[in-house]
């Protein structure tokens, strides 16, 4: 847009000085007035937040809450939990794979002297290994015991 006369100029530019000024002014501000400083630091306001005053009935449904999850272990949860304990990973049967690999033997294969390409290159005689299934195939936990 082209400006024709000088009044239109100074409109536009008193505008624009008005802008800044205001957003200026927008963003200065003291801190202490945002945010105040009290007496408590951090760790009281956690310890405020998670366990409630001692007399609070929020606090003691917390407390109440806490020593349900702390109870003992029934005998048949025990038992269970034993049970099962084979297939949970503990630092002793992690180092021990839970699924073995199920044998895959190799095959050995000798490619005889031959041709090759489209210039028939000589190629000499060579031996290969490959195994016999194209994918390695695991066991279930328990189910293959022996070593091989």
């Amino acid at each position: 847009m082209y400006l024709h006369t000088s009044t239109e100029r100074r409109f536009l530019a008193g505008a624009w000085l008005t802008l800044a000024l205001l957003g200026i002014g927008g963003c200065s501000t003291n801190k202490d007035k945002l945010l105040p400083h009290g007496a408590t630091d951090m760790l009281d306001v956690w310890q405020q937040g998670t366990t409630g005053s001692a007399g609070s009935a929020s606090g003691r449904m917390l407390l109440d809450a806490r020593q349900a999850l702390r109870r003992p272990l029934e005998p048949r949860q025990a038992a269970a939990r034993n049970d099962n304990a084979a297939f949970t990973r503990t630092a002793e049967n992690e180092i021990h794979s839970q699924f073995k690999r199920l044998p895959n033997p190799d095959l050995v294969m000798y490619v005889f002297p031959h041709l090759a390409g489209s210039d028939p290159v000589p190629v000499p005689g060579y031996t290969t290994v490959f195994p016999l299934y194209q994918r390695v195939q695991y066991a279930m936990p328990g189910e293959r015991t022996e070593d091989y």
